[in-house]
């Protein structure tokens, strides 16, 4: 799938320009409805929007301009482009690497396996990062990393992490950490919710991000089991929520915490008192069990 648009823009002499910009893979769909239902409130920012499937890009070369070669139905030789945006995902190498040869065990997708110590089937052989398996996430090679070069050293090492948050980094950013809702209601996992809008908090305000929210799950046992944000800064929020799960605390330890005024690491508390039934700042009444 790809998709060719225009952008308007000025130069840094103030002056009119256009940029030409192809999109390579799946998100084209998104960006072309985008464009499309948005352009007015894009203020012509964007111009012209085409899309195209069945065609295939083969080559890029570089030279005053990105000059993009394809392959497909109807589709030209080549064409020149100020800016590619490769967006075809990407998919694990471990069968290219030749770790066969020395005995490592890659699956059909490519994907090595490997041990809490980040250890393959050969003993000697460590695998970190995408490669290992989901979530192909730089956090988490990164604690893997350790993790093997400790095991490396003979200390005793192991990459037991409870959980491992996500931020996708759009505007506004979402962030969600352990279990979520959807994955509570379809495995059948018992749980109650603390949620607190950005629309009460003054940092949000001030920073005119009053469109979102913060959530928290607490298990059976009243611990916090999962979390979710959305709004300005989200992924910076959602650290907290992670330590908190690895420490196993409940919605009072969370909501007993000094957390600084004003600030949006407030909404954190403030779900853990609406949790807990403490909340002052709104009227959230506590649903009965």
């Amino acid at each position: 799938m790809l998709a060719k648009f225009t952008r308007n823009k000025k130069n840094r002499r103030g002056q009119g320009m256009t940029e030409y910009i192809i999109i390579v893979g799946l998100i084209a769909i998104a960006l072309i409805t985008a464009v499309t239902n948005f352009k007015g409130a894009l203020d012509g920012a964007f111009g012209a929007a085409t899309n195209e499937v069945n065609t295939k890009v083969t080559g890029v070369e570089a030279g005053d301009k990105l000059t993009v070669s394809f392959e497909g139905d109807d589709a030209p030789k080549s064409k020149d482009y100020d800016r590619v945006l490769v967006a075809i995902g990407r998919k694990p190498n471990g069968a290219k690497i030749g770790a066969d040869a020395a005995g490592v065990k890659v699956d059909d997708r490519g994907f090595i396996a490997i041990d809490k110590q980040c250890r393959t089937n050969v003993d000697n052989i460590f695998a970190i990062g995408d490669v290992s398996g989901e979530p192909q996430l730089a956090h988490r090679a990164t604690h893997q990393g350790k993790v093997a070069a400790e095991c490396c050293a003979g200390e005793k090492s192991a990459f037991d992490a409870k959980v491992i948050p996500s931020v996708v980094y759009t505007d506004p950013e979402v962030a969600w950490t352990g279990v979520t809702e959807t994955q509570a209601k379809k495995d059948g996992i018992e749980y109650t919710k603390g949620a607190f809008p950005w629309a009460a908090n003054g940092r949000a305000i001030g920073l005119d991000a009053t469109d979102g929210n913060t959530k928290l799950l607490f298990g059976s046992d009243g611990r916090i089991i999962g979390a979710g944000a959305v709004g300005s800064g989200a992924g910076d929020l959602i650290a907290e929520t992670c330590l908190a799960i690895e420490m196993g605390a409940n919605a009072d330890d969370i909501g007993l915490t000094i957390h600084p005024h004003p600030t949006l690491a407030e909404t954190v508390g403030m779900a853990a008192e609406a949790e807990a039934g403490t909340l002052t700042d709104l009227y959230i009444p506590k649903k009965k069990k």
